[in-house]
């Protein structure tokens, strides 16, 4: 079975449309008290002296003891301050009138009004931006070929086992003389069959290899096989051929063992396996026909349905409900089947253990087939969505910042020119780091004068520098490829253009999959 665009989910996780990105509960999103549209960044020059009645230090931090702090947040803008408890940005100052500055001599509580200086924002409380997820394990690593890597999930060692006791008791009847070896022969075949979807798998990666479409893993699981490739087809000429040659290869494996199988005798160990792999082949092939997603039969009718209408989402709707009429038919009328004796077995033997079996089989097999049909509209939604996610759209407005420039100063500028981000630069404008929002939560706002945004910043790296043209699945692959909270937007002349959260992409994501088609 084929799975393409399983993996286009953007790591960080958080709520939002792209059009109107909500403010988050973190500092640099709040730096504007009215959010504006994404624009260049904000013209001041670094090495420009602080304006008149900045908010510049003139002498040490209060200690502790003045501050009410009482020894716990050292903040001093030297370290990593973003895992910090205390966000409240208040620190123990509120109304004692003790915090002062030992330069200035007047209290940090005093107004605008009494000091003819602008109050410094204030920042929400809130707890810092959640950190990206770590990419999820894909089992037991077998192997790379074509480069691409093979899992076998613990799912699969409970299938072998159910094969391993269910082909030993029809060994049993059938070659008594076994014994308890009929178990390590029943082994042998559970592993041979599943080469075989092995290989059925691979044949989807080469030809989507073929077809210049990324594939991330082959996993081998519970009633078989996954190829996730990354991208959709192109064309649906390409999907159907993408999707088709996993049965057709399966095909060709069946009648190859039935071909091994005529020169070996027909009641010995090697003939029973044969005919079993000859079979299982068979019905592989025959089920992943079945027209209805995520089978691979359902891929097939997709790139139909596409072709014909023009349409990628008309065909994804056609085969998932195809997809979904086959769930319920697969739960109805295998366990039917099954006591009428039209799958070899006879209506006396179809009762008591064999019949709870063969139910449980069927709501196992239709969960997977009525899961993966709305997994695929779910992904097929997103696809139509993903070009509604533009980088120049999500952008943050960000002003430039010289390496000693206080905290306290900084987010003043910033609300003064209406920017939510800040990018620390050089003595040339030259960007060298982003400054951290989950850093600037963690600083309160007594201590911000005296920390400079140099210490609260990650250096940038080249892939976080994001060009503002990128949209859609391009974007999502910058921001895969170097995973980051906060990238560099520029344009293409190399001018910054703001800073690009990955909570907003996250948040426009989510909304986008949630908006109907």
């Amino acid at each position: 079975m084929v799975e393409s665009g399983g993996s286009r989910r953007p790591r960080p996780d958080n709520e939002q449309s792209a059009e109107h990105p909500a403010t988050p509960a973190s500092p640099a999103t709040d730096l504007a008290q009215t959010p504006a549209a994404p624009q260049p960044a904000a013209t001041a020059k670094p090495s420009e002296p602080a304006a008149d009645g900045a908010d510049t230090p003139q002498g040490p931090p209060p200690s502790d003891a003045e501050s009410g702090n009482g020894g716990t947040d050292d903040t001093s803008g030297t370290g990593d301050t973003s895992g910090t408890s205390d966000t409240s940005g208040t620190g123990g100052t509120g109304g004692t009138g003790e915090n002062r500055n030992p330069a200035e001599g007047e209290t940090e509580g005093e107004t605008e009004a009494q000091t003819g200086r602008p109050t410094p924002p204030t920042l929400p409380k809130g707890p810092p931006p959640p950190r990206p997820p770590e990419q999820p394990r894909g089992g037991l690593l077998m192997g790379r070929p074509f480069g691409v890597p093979v899992y076998v999930a613990p799912s699969w060692f409970l299938v072998a086992a159910l094969i391993t006791w269910v082909f030993g008791g029809q060994l049993d009847r059938v070659l008594p003389e076994l014994g308890a070896a009929r178990y390590l022969v029943s082994l042998f075949f559970a592993v041979a069959f599943y080469a075989s979807v092995l290989i059925h798998e691979l044949a989807h990666t080469v030809a989507a290899l073929r077809f210049k479409l990324p594939v991330r893993r082959i996993q081998l699981q519970f009633f078989g096989g996954v190829s996730e490739i990354e991208k959709e087809a192109e064309t649906p000429g390409r999907e159907f051929w993408l999707a088709f040659v996993g049965p057709l290869l399966s095909l060709v494996l069946s009648g190859l063992f039935y071909l091994a199988m005529q020169p070996v005798e027909p009641g010995t160990v090697p003939g029973v396996l044969l005919a079993g792999l000859m079979i299982s082949n068979l019905i592989v092939a025959i089920f992943n026909l079945l027209p209805g997603l995520p089978l691979d039969g359902g891929r097939m009718l997709r790139a139909v349905v596409w072709k014909i209408t023009g349409k990628p989402m008309s065909g994804t709707i056609a085969a998932a409900w195809v997809g979904r009429a086959l769930a319920v038919s697969v739960l109805i009328g295998l366990p039917l089947l099954t006591q009428s004796g039209a799958l070899g077995s006879s209506a006396e033997d179809s009762v008591g253990m064999d019949t709870v079996t063969d139910a449980l089989l069927a709501a196992i097999l239709a969960a997977i087939i009525w899961t993966g049909a709305g997994n695929s509209l779910r992904m097929a939604r997103l696809r139509e969505h993903l070009p509604e996610l533009r980088a120049r759209t999500l952008t943050r407005r960000a002003v430039p910042v010289e390496t000693n420039t206080p905290l306290s100063e900084a987010l003043r500028r910033a609300n003064d020119a209406g920017a939510r981000a800040l990018v620390v630069v050089d003595a040339h404008g030259e960007p060298l780091s982003l400054v951290r929002e989950a850093a600037i939560v963690g600083v309160p706002e007594h201590r911000r004068p005296w920390v400079a945004v140099s210490g609260l910043a990650q250096d940038l790296t080249d892939g976080m520098r994001v060009s503002a043209e990128l949209a859609g699945e391009d974007l999502l692959d910058v921001l895969r490829a170097t995973p980051a909270t906060e990238y560099l937007v520029v344009e293409e002349t190399g001018e910054i253009f703001g800073v690009l959260s990955a909570a907003d992409v996250e948040r426009a994501f989510v909304k986008a999959m949630a908006r109907p088609s």
